[in-house]
């Protein structure tokens, strides 16, 4: 059975669990729910659950770290004999550069200014895993770009994300069953 890992980028605490920078935490919370998993537990520097899906043994990871440290959290990686980082790794992020909702997979490719993709590449050493973004709005003008993706989205873009999560399950399993290929092919928007 492979195993597949799905990590779901944003920081620890309280006061950042409604803000843009904490979708890929929104994701994997809602993956965890849609296919029965247990609570994340904590494990070095990351909550993890686990379980099946399909033919595959998937780990859905939220990094304990913050934002620009979140590869310290796939540290162990690099111990599993198995692991194909292009084949078995989905990184979620949120994307300031896409408008509320859009969604991007990609089988691979730069952290285009994503600090915690950036740390994802600089740990594993490589750009060549799958990556969802979804479009957490675009950034106003004159704004701060941290203070924009740590601050919360008004209620009508959030409900907009809210209402991606299910189909967001149905693409993770199809990149599980067939890969980034055809994901990206079929759930972009």
């Amino acid at each position: 059975m492979c195993v597949k890992i799905v990590v779901g980028l944003g920081n620890p605490g309280p006061k950042y669990d409604a803000t843009r920078h904490n979708i890929g935490w929104w994701v994997v919370d809602r993956l965890a729910y849609d296919w029965g998993f247990g609570s994340f537990e904590k494990e070095d520097r990351a909550l993890i659950t686990e379980g099946d899906v399909g033919n595959a043994h998937v780990q859905l990871v939220k990094p304990t770290t913050y934002m620009n440290r979140s590869g310290l959290s796939l540290l162990r990686l690099s111990e599993m004999e198995s692991f194909r980082i292009r084949e078995d790794l989905l990184v979620v992020v949120d994307d300031a550069a896409l408008e509320v909702g859009r969604v991007r997979f990609r089988p691979e490719g730069g952290p285009g200014g994503h600090k915690g993709l950036k740390s994802v590449s600089g740990v594993l050493q490589s750009d060549a895993y799958a990556r969802l973004r979804i479009g957490v709005g675009l950034k106003p003008e004159g704004q701060d770009l941290a203070d924009w993706v740590l601050s919360r989205m008004p209620q009508e873009d959030e409900d907009i994300v809210v209402d991606l999560l299910p189909g967001m399950t149905g693409a993770i399993e199809a990149w599980i069953e067939e890969g980034a290929e055809v994901v990206m092919n079929r759930f972009n928007q």
